[in-house]
């Protein structure tokens, strides 16, 4: 599957995968700052921005449709980060294609099972019949009742677009989501560990990575260092930018033997 991406900068290749309804856009507040320093590649998943839809998800084929995106550019090493379901599936490519891996940053995500926390999102998302809506305001209202947050709503309908007859679709593969999203609660395993530079960073008023996650994580990653930024939530990189970028460069940038 070739994946839709978009790059910036030069140097070292940095490839970023993005979270659940999520895209390659998620990370414009960061790659400015990313590319001064290396070749960024933000990546659209399956299902998700303007990469292909499919009816089979789970972490396996995304970490294979990351190596064939790796295999499609000729890249050796790269650095890889991944934040929530971006995070999984990075850690799966690191776990499946070790060799093609240098360093390996996980932003609020553990390799364990998650619970089905987003069904309410889906059932909203799946009642809302684009073709009554006008534009996204009412699109907003219609989903208020569901999903309280603005903030929430607002990046929901990032994945509405309309087509050249000028009516709303969705971009991202709702249906196919939402058929495999038991898969994606499932936990990462592997036949082997990830032996090379890892860091986990977490926000502290998420619940995503718990303290009693470090067991699994040093079981899968041994070298893994895992941050907290205090006052960050899930959206790590967007709640606390600044440091978000400064833990993320000073890992990517140290040497390997530090």
């Amino acid at each position: 599957m070739q994946l839709h991406f978009k790059e910036f900068g030069r140097g070292k290749p940095l490839i970023l995968l993005h979270g659940l309804f999520g895209s390659s856009d998620n990370f414009l507040g960061i790659t400015k700052t990313l590319a001064e320093k290396f070749h960024v590649f933000a990546l659209d998943l399956r299902n998700h921005g303007n990469s292909p839809h499919s009816e089979e998800m789970n972490y396996s084929v995304m970490a294979e449709d990351v190596a064939e995106f790796w295999d499609a550019h000729n890249l050796k090493e790269i650095f890889l980060l991944g934040h929530s379901l971006g995070g999984k599936v990075a850690m799966q490519f690191a776990l499946q294609f070790p060799q093609r891996v240098e360093k390996l940053v996980v932003a609020d995500m553990a390799p364990r099972e998650y619970a089905p926390e987003h069904n309410k999102i889906f059932e909203a998302l799946r009642a809302l019949d684009l073709k009554k809506n006008s534009s996204r305001t009412e699109m907003e209202i219609a989903l208020a009742e569901k999903i309280p947050s603005l903030n929430l709503r607002r990046f929901l309908l990032k994945n509405v677009a309309r087509n050249s007859d000028g009516k709303f679709f969705w971009k991202m593969n709702l249906r196919g989501l939402f058929e495999n999203y038991s898969k994606l609660g499932e936990a990462i395993s592997a036949a082997a560990p990830f032996s090379k530079p890892t860091l986990f960073i977490r926000g502290g008023k998420s619940d995503y990575l718990r303290d009693e996650d470090e067991s699994k994580i040093r079981e899968l990653f041994p070298q893994a260092k895992i941050q907290t930024i205090s006052g960050a939530g899930h959206w790590v990189y967007a709640d606390a930018p600044e440091n978000f970028l400064e833990l993320v460069l000073k890992f990517l940038t140290a040497d390997s033997a530090d």
